[in-house]
């Protein structure tokens, strides 16, 4: 009977860490800010014949309309209600976009924020995407509603009622983040409020949940809630499936916070990972890619089944949020490939792509003092859709990594590889590295200032491959580089240290 019920426990358990994403695929992508009727869109006509797993979205949920800065893109970081209605769309076009993205195989993973509501200067009145009233200063928020009773104020024992010190856990989780009021989440009426909201989004049909500023949350607290939430829609997920959790907690070590603090809830985000692969990738400190050889939970990462991954995150492309100059984004668009496809091909944790925009970058004693610019907007701060161009890459100032071939093709790549072993390591000491997994595919890097001319053991059962980082199998032929596997796995790679993409991959499902 202790066997039965512990089996239990585990299978409820596990819920939570699976991403409940279609068999087969592998990765889920990060449409930062866009409208729900271009994710609706987008899902149809590239992620599902793709293999793309989910889209993580925007937060849904009404927000402060800020109007100096215009419009800044952590507008939707400041609550205001619970209501569904924001620049991205309204509850109608949610819920179009949620069913048509699972119809097709697609999973929805909101961006839950419930740390806080908007910050402690936020004003009064009805300056919300939905209109609704609210009185920053009087903690007044009927629309959800939440009252003075209902915030941290009381609690938190510093002077200035913000986090001072961040080697003091409690202040950390008990006092406002940069001005946000901070809700009193040991409260059973918050955490019914809170669970109420998530489970409207459940009842619509998402999968799970990014859980915004867990680290400013008492485990504990965060855990309350998610006990009050109900199973997923059964009109596309298996009877008493549970919502996937992932929680931002940054952890790079030397503070008293910890990752593994929030383990029980689910998931939680791997910050060290981009920080040390963007080292890494750019040479810096000494680092070499011949050291990734162990990479994972031998560079002190948290469990691989506890990991959600990520090269950047819409915090710290900007420059904040974790992880400094090291972290690898679009605007280095050659190193963050490779780095992106080292990601992809290697079997540690759950993955998740990063598809963003462009501003205009204006650097200040080294910071870029523009890094709040909102999406590309209209003259009446409603945003631009997302064009598609000819050649399938985006236009209107969107840069859709997710659809860069090199990226696109590895979210395939992974797909095809997931479950394989990771195999046949070979490195020159520096920074060139290859390494298999299994029998499925293979991924060669160059990474170093000369060219790399080498035959290697590959693992995969002989025949002619394309590369699917320099195109393609189209037809009866490779759009990009062939490579000819022999009876005994081996094969010729060769990557000029000049090449656009310094990197091959071959798999199994690209041969001719």
């Amino acid at each position: 009977m202790k066997a039965l019920l512990l089996l239990a426990a585990v299978g409820l358990c596990w819920a939570q860490y699976n991403p409940n994403t279609n068999s087969g695929t592998t990765s889920i992508v990060h449409l930062f800010e866009w409208r729900w009727a271009d994710i609706a869109l987008e899902c149809e006509r590239y992620l599902a014949p793709y293999g793309f797993g989910g889209v993580q979205i925007s937060p849904p949920n009404e927000n402060i309309v800020i109007t100096s800065p215009w419009r800044p893109w952590w507008e939707r970081y400041q609550p205001i209600s619970y209501k569904l209605c924001t620049r991205s769309g309204n509850e109608d076009e949610f819920r179009d976009m949620v069913t048509r993205c699972n119809n097709v195989g697609v999973r929805i993973y909101v961006d839950a924020v419930v740390n806080h509501m908007c910050g402690s200067g936020g004003g009064s009145g009805n300056g919300a995407t939905c209109g609704s009233y609210y009185n920053a200063e009087s903690r007044d928020f009927p629309a959800v509603p939440y009252s003075a009773w209902d915030f941290n104020d009381g609690k938190c024992k510093t002077g200035s009622g913000e986090i001072e010190n961040y080697n003091d856990a409690t202040q950390v989780r008990d006092c406002r983040l940069v001005g946000l009021l901070d809700l009193a989440l040991e409260k059973d009426y918050v955490r019914s409020t809170i669970a109420q909201y998530m489970n409207h989004l459940i009842d619509i049909g998402v999968a799970g949940f990014r859980i915004d500023a867990s680290k400013h949350m008492w485990p504990g607290d965060i855990k309350a809630f998610l006990d009050k939430l109900n199973n997923l829609n059964t009109q596309w997920f298996s009877p008493d499936t549970k919502p996937f959790i992932y929680q931002e907690v940054i952890d790079l070590g030397g503070e008293p916070i910890t990752a593994s603090e929030y383990f029980g809830n689910g998931r939680v985000t791997e910050f060290k990972y981009g920080a040390k692969l963007g080292t890494v990738i750019r040479k810096w400190n000494g680092e070499k890619m011949a050291y990734l050889k162990n990479w994972g939970e031998g560079w002190g990462f948290m469990s691989s089944d506890r990991a959600l991954v990520f090269v950047d995150n819409h915090d710290n492309q900007r420059g904040h949020g974790a992880g400094g100059a090291s972290i690898l984004t679009f605007w280095d668009s050659r190193l963050y490939k490779m780095a992106v496809g080292f990601m992809l091909a290697h079997p540690y944790g759950f993955t998740r792509v990063m598809s963003s925009y462009r501003w205009t970058r204006n650097f200040q004693n080294g910071e870029d003092v523009n890094d709040w610019i909102g999406p590309p907007s209209n003259g009446d701060g409603s945003i631009k859709s997302v064009t598609i161009n000819a050649d399938t890459t985006c236009g209107n100032d969107w840069v859709c990594e997710h659809r860069w071939r090199q990226i696109r093709n590895m979210v395939v790549f992974r797909n095809v590889v997931n479950g394989q072993p990771f195999s046949n390591w070979w490195d020159n000491d520096s920074n060139q590295v290859a390494f298999g997994r299994g029998n499925r595919g293979f991924i060669v890097f160059n990474n170093d200032d000369w060219t790399l001319n080498k035959n290697l053991q590959t693992g995969l059962p002989a025949g002619t491959y394309c590369d699917v980082i320099s195109g393609q199998k189209e037809g009866n032929s490779c759009s990009g580089t062939r490579v000819n596997v022999d009876s005994n796995g081996f094969a010729d790679f060769y990557i000029s240290n000049e090449a656009e993409d310094p990197f091959i991959a071959i798999h199994v499902n690209d041969t001719l």
